[in-house]
């Protein structure tokens, strides 16, 4: 189990007459993505503020490791915050700055780097954040999508040990909210750093996190894996649950986690699915490697361009769902294992001629470091069965993943 960072405890917050915090209690364990979830209003950013220090609780104590911070010295309180950063909603760039200059002003305040590093650690975060083509442009000559991308390589550029993402997706499209995700993802797992998340990006925001929290009334009613969630007890959670059941995954069109759920559930009780029935788990091997190679951006095409052909192919003949970042479930009610050979031939068929014509040209764009790279679609079958969790019957199919495509995908000349 992952230590605990920080912890509040009894923390109560005021502005005027108005509180916004009332003796909240909340955990945040190391080296894992917290996200933060509510309705707007309710003090999710005030949270985060107090956690950076920009607000000072009225009541109540925040620790780091144990030690309360109005108990620290000023050197014990200066090392606390060197360990954090921000990544500001409305992104908070210097307009006066290039966008060269906005990410290395952490470290020329607060290291004394010589200029030769600084230069070399900018570049490598323009690099990483696909933006090789603009270091030399200001905020106001980019679009909102490459802003926030300076914001967050601005938020990772001092390798921080805590990174907090106040609505870090606001106004992205599908794709450019996944690609963000993705990124933050990625580089915290890469980089070991602890995430804390405000985000109204559901479900999606579910894909990378580890805990959810909940802010509602002033108070965190619950703190958890999100399956957890479902089983609370609370209005606020009935009207989140059920606002999920009709949520389509806005980048492929599929079902939500809880509508496949719903829906998987009505299948299996049906009497056509009671001797078992075909589970199928796509995946794509390395989608890790494909994403260092061409980009977040590109790799969230290649997504959505998989999940909305597994949704058109399979829509007719059962149900399916983004079960995961990287991967796809799809039942299929009254076909046997034995019955998917044929049909996941001609999936992979139709898939590699139609399924990524549109997509090869960004994917080209994106990726000119290398020759090319070579994506392979997995694909798992098991035997679903009434008695069975969705999550044992996908690590069964998982386990038995076959490639199905292999799509190679080349550099497109200068």
């Amino acid at each position: 189990m992952p230590e605990k960072f920080i912890e509040f405890r009894g923390i109560s917050k005021s502005f005027g007459s108005r509180q916004i915090l009332n003796k909240v209690d909340l955990d945040i364990y190391e080296g894992q993505t917290t996200t933060i979830i509510g309705k707007s209003g309710t003090g999710k950013s005030v949270l985060l503020k107090h956690i950076i220090g920009l607000l000072s609780p009225d009541e109540g104590t925040i620790s780091f490791k144990g030690k309360p911070l109005n108990e620290m010295n000023k050197k014990e309180l200066s090392d606390y915050r060197s360990r954090l950063s921000f990544c500001f909603q409305n992104n908070a760039l210097f307009d006066s700055l290039t966008v060269f200059e906005n990410i290395a002003l952490p470290l020329r305040k607060t290291t004394r780097l010589s200029k030769k590093k600084v230069a070399e650690l900018v570049h490598s975060r323009i690099d990483q954040m696909e933006l090789s083509d603009v270091p030399d442009k200001y905020p106001a000559d980019l679009s909102g999508g490459m802003q926030k991308r300076v914001a967050l390589a601005r938020a990772l550029i001092t390798d921080p040990q805590i990174v907090l993402f106040d609505e870090p997706t606001t106004g992205q499209d599908p794709i450019r909210k996944n690609a963000i995700l993705s990124m933050i993802a990625q580089y915290q797992k890469k980089f070991g750093f602890t995430t804390i998340l405000i985000s109204h990006e559901l479900p999606d925001v579910f894909f990378i996190s580890d805990r959810i929290l909940v802010l509602y009334d002033k108070n965190i009613i619950f703190q958890g894996d999100y399956r957890n969630l479902q089983d609370l007890k609370h209005p606020f959670v009935d009207e989140f649950i059920k606002s999920l059941e009709g949520v389509q995954d806005e980048l492929t069109g599929l079902h939500s986690r809880k509508g496949f759920e719903n829906q998987y559930n009505k299948a299996i009780t049906r009497k056509e699915a009671e001797n078992g029935f075909a589970v199928i788990v796509f995946s794509v091997e390395n989608m890790a490697g494909f994403t260092e190679y061409a980009g977040h951006t590109a790799a969230q095409h290649f997504i959505h361009s998989l999940g909305s052909h597994i949704n058109m192919y399979f829509s007719d003949k059962g149900i399916s769902n983004r079960f995961s970042r990287d991967q796809f479930m799809t039942m299929l009610p009254t076909t046997r294992v034995s019955q998917t050979g044929p049909m996941l031939e001609d999936f992979a068929s139709r898939f590699k001629i139609n399924g990524l014509e549109a997509e090869l040209d960004i994917t080209r764009t994106q990726a000119q470091s290398a020759t090319g790279y070579t994506l392979r679609v997995m694909a798992g079958l098991a035997e679903g069965t009434p008695s069975e969790e969705i999550e044992k019957t996908a690590e069964r199919a998982l386990k038995d993943g076959q490639v199905i495509a292999e799509i190679f995908i080349e550099k497109r000349g200068q």
